[in-house]
C-alpha cells in the first residue's frame, strides 16, 4: 500500500465530504429550525445538476453553468416553500415525509419527460481537465476545485451564522422560533430565505458533481440518504456539525470502499473479498451512525445554546 494511494484516497474522501456538506448545510438548518423533514432536497440537487448541464451545453462556460444551477435551485426552493412547504410547518413529520416524497416522484418524472431516461454526461471544463502537482503528487484539478469551493462555502456559512444579524436570528430561531416571532421578526420570511439558501447550496452541489457523475433521474436519492446520516452524526441544526461530520463520512466511506476489499484479500479468497468488501464498505457509515446514536444521541457536534 503506497503513500501516494493513501493520499489520493484521502483527497477523494475530502472531496466527497465537501459535496456532502453543501447538501447537509441547508438541510440541517431547515430541519433544526423549522423541524421540517425535506426529502425533496435531493431533487433540488438533481435539478441543479441538470440546469448546469443545459447551461454549459449552450454557453460552454463553467462559471455561468454553476450560476445557472444556483439560480434555478434558489427559485425552485422559493416556489416550493411558498406553494407547499409553508403549508406543512404545523403538520407532523409524517405529512412532511409524504408530501416531499411526492415531490421527489414529481421531479424524477419531470426530468424523464424533458431529458429522457438516459443519463446526461457533462464534460470537465478544459481549463480544469489537467492535474495539480503537489509536492510530487498529482491530483485532478477539477477535484481540487470542488474541495476549494466546499471549504469556501463552509467559511461563508460560518460567517453568516456567527457574524451577521441573520445568523443571530437563525441561531435563535433554532431554539425558540415562537419567541423570535414574538419579538417582531418575520419568521415566515426568515424560513423562506433559509429554505431557498439551502436549495441554492444543493444546486451548487449538483453543478459541481455533474462533471464527475452522470446526471440522471433519481440521482438525488442515494446522496440524500448519506446526507441524512451526516446530519445525524454531526447534530441536527449545527453547521459546524454538518461540516465535520461530512468530512468524517466522506473519508470513512471512500477509504472503506478502496481498502476493505484489499485487506480482505489478505485473509480470504479473492472472489469472496471482491464480493464482501464493497458490501461491508457500504455499511461503514451506517455502523458509524449507530455508534454515534448509542454514544451521543444529540450528535458529535450539536449546536450550542446561547
Amino acid at each position: 500500500m503506497s503513500s501516494t494511494l493513501v493520499l489520493a484516497q484521502l483527497l477523494n474522501g475530502l472531496q466527497y465530504g465537501v459535496l456532502l456538506f453543501l447538501l447537509a448545510a441547508g438541510l440541517t438548518l431547515v430541519f433544526g429550525i423549522m423541524s421540517f423533514v425535506n426529502l425533496a432536497h435531493g431533487s433540488l440537487y438533481m435539478m441543479g445538476a441538470y440546469a448546469a448541464a443545459v447551461a454549459y451545453a449552450h454557453t460552454e462556460s463553467f462559471g455561468l453553468s454553476v450560476l445557472a444551477a444556483m439560480l434555478v435551485a434558489l427559485l425552485l426552493g422559493l416556489v416550493l416553500e411558498v406553494v407547499a412547504v409553508s403549508r406543512l410547518y404545523q403538520r407532523d413529520h409524517l405529512n412532511h415525509v409524504l408530501a416531499t416524497f411526492g415531490l421527489v416522484l414529481f421531479f424524477n418524472e419531470l426530468v424523464r419527460v424533458i431529458w429522457g431516461p438516459q443519463p446526461v454526461f457533462v464534460q470537465v471544463p478544459e481549463a480544469l481537465s489537467g492535474t495539480v502537482n503537489l509536492l510530487g503528487f498529482t491530483y485532478p484539478a477539477y477535484r481540487f476545485l470542488i474541495i476549494a469551493v466546499g471549504l469556501a462555502v463552509a467559511v461563508g456559512c460560518w460567517l453568516l451564522i456567527n457574524k451577521t444579524r441573520m445568523g443571530m436570528l437563525i441561531r435563535a430561531g433554532s431554539f425558540n422560533p415562537k419567541m423570535v416571532a414574538a419579538l417582531g421578526v418575520n419568521i415566515q420570511l426568515l424560513n423562506a430565505l433559509l429554505f431557498a439558501v439551502g436549495a441554492m447550496l444543493a444546486g451548487l452541489a449538483g453543478a459541481m458533481a455533474g462533471p464527475i457523475l452522470s446526471v440522471q433521474s433519481g440521482m438525488g436519492e442515494p446522496v440524500l440518504i448519506t446526507t441524512l446520516v451526516v446530519i445525524v452524526i454531526g447534530g441536527i441544526g449545527s453547521i459546524n456539525g454538518a461540516f465535520y461530520a461530512a468530512l468524517i463520512v466522506g473519508i470513512v466511506d471512500t477509504l472503506g470502499r478502496v481498502f476493505l476489499p484489499m485487506w480482505l484479500r489478505q485473509v480470504a479468497e479473492r472472489s469472496f473479498a471482491d464480493a464482501a468488501g464493497p458490501a461491508l464498505a457500504s455499511m461503514l457509515v451506517y455502523l458509524l451512525m449507530a455508534v454515534v446514536l448509542a454514544w451521543r444521541p444529540q450528535g458529535l457536534f450539536p449546536a450550542k445554546r446561547g
